[in-house]
């Protein structure tokens, strides 16, 4: 049986013109994550990752971190955010958007919300990406990782796929794929445990690298 530690990436760059960087909090939160990961006695065999630069940020920031480097990492698109700017500018395109939809954290989530409830009734026209093609990646990825053979692997991702596999392994109606995804923390862990057959949930938005002494690491975009 396997165990599967699924990251949501470090605080990247909400409000500026390259969100998919990480902010200088998001290297020390990475960082951080990796020192608690070695404290907690976590020994990876395999890591995977998607294809956007937060989330190969946030997993250098682990390795050093854990003190691990030169380790081959796996790449699956399943693992990759949906493209939140696209859909919320289709959702509102030819109508009045809210102001300062992509800039303020506030409006954006309530935004987002919304529109990720239209984009699940295929409410939104002309998407990046259809409602089922996302979670059918997702669920893609998660099939490709229980077809390894590890016994622990350390995965880097976002939260709304990392949302969608919690989901999913829940059977959960599609609405709640966002509450999931607006109480995900940067840097939290969702823990699974799997064989070739079974997925079970065995932990969600776990933050061993947050301590009474390093608040500050608490952030959610």
């Amino acid at each position: 049986m396997g165990e599967l530690y699924l990251i949501r990436h470090a605080q990247a760059s909400f409000g500026t013109d390259d969100y998919d960087k990480l902010s200088d909090l998001g290297h020390e939160q990475s960082f951080a994550l990796g020192k608690a990961l070695v404290a907690k006695g976590l020994k990876p065999d395999s890591w995977m990752m998607g294809e956007m630069r937060r989330h190969r940020e946030t997993l250098e920031g682990i390795r050093l971190g854990m003190g691990q480097n030169n380790v081959k990492t796996e790449i699956h698109h399943g693992l990759n955010e949906f493209d939140f700017k696209g859909l919320l500018n289709a959702h509102f395109k030819g109508k009045p958007a809210p102001a300062e939809m992509h800039t303020d954290r506030k409006t954006h989530f309530r935004t987002l919300r919304e529109t990720i409830l239209a984009w699940q009734k295929n409410e939104v026209k002309n998407p990046p990406e259809t409602w089922s093609a996302f979670t059918e990646r997702v669920e893609n990825a998660k099939q490709f990782i229980c077809s390894k053979q590890a016994e622990t692997i350390i995965a880097l991702s976002s939260g709304g796929a990392i949302a969608q596999m919690v989901s999913s392994t829940l059977q959960t109606p599609a609405t709640q794929q966002i509450k999931l995804q607006l109480q995900m923390k940067n840097c939290a862990i969702s823990m699974f445990i799997f064989t070739t057959k079974a997925f079970y949930l065995n932990g969600f938005n776990e933050t061993p690298h947050i301590t009474e002494a390093t608040q500050r690491f608490l952030t959610y975009s």
